[in-house]
């Protein structure tokens, strides 16, 4: 289970420098995309395949699920570590998350998400303020 929240610059050649607490689980390689919210998500590639299973299940007559599959598969990029521990971030990803210098990397169960800084400070800050309502309105979880 991926948890923690970490912050890391990224290079002018885009390459962000995995938490070392999140490598093992990833992985010698695992898979990139577009997230919502603005952001990235990773998948170690077992739990890619279990999101790519559940896809393939939605109705493809729909527009919105053939859109949905379209974007978040089209901009899908399998990663690798570098010696240094770093992944290289495709332009189209880092383009999508608006990438820039400051990035956190954080881990919300199956899957890592990857952030400008700024859209996460604003991301953790309207959720901060709003916390008490979400938890509220889930379905009944018992925490």
């Amino acid at each position: 289970m991926f948890m923690g929240e970490f912050h890391h610059s990224i290079d002018s050649k885009g390459r962000l420098i995995m938490p070392v607490k999140f490598r093992t689980e990833l992985g010698a390689s695992f898979v990139l995309t577009r997230g919502m919210d603005g952001c990235l998500f990773g998948y170690p590639m077992a739990a890619w395949e279990n999101v790519a299973a559940q896809l393939k299940k939605l109705p493809l007559n729909k527009r919105d699920t053939r859109a949905f599959v379209r974007f978040f598969y089209s901009a899908a990029a399998t990663c690798t570590l570098d010696k240094q521990g770093r992944i290289n971030i495709p332009t189209t990803l880092r383009e999508h998350a608006a990438l820039k210098k400051e990035c956190v990397v954080a881990g919300v169960s199956n899957r890592i998400e990857i952030w400008s800084a700024s859209r996460w400070d604003d991301f953790t800050a309207t959720t901060a303020e709003n916390f008490d309502d979400i938890a509220e309105n889930l379905l009944d979880i018992d925490f």
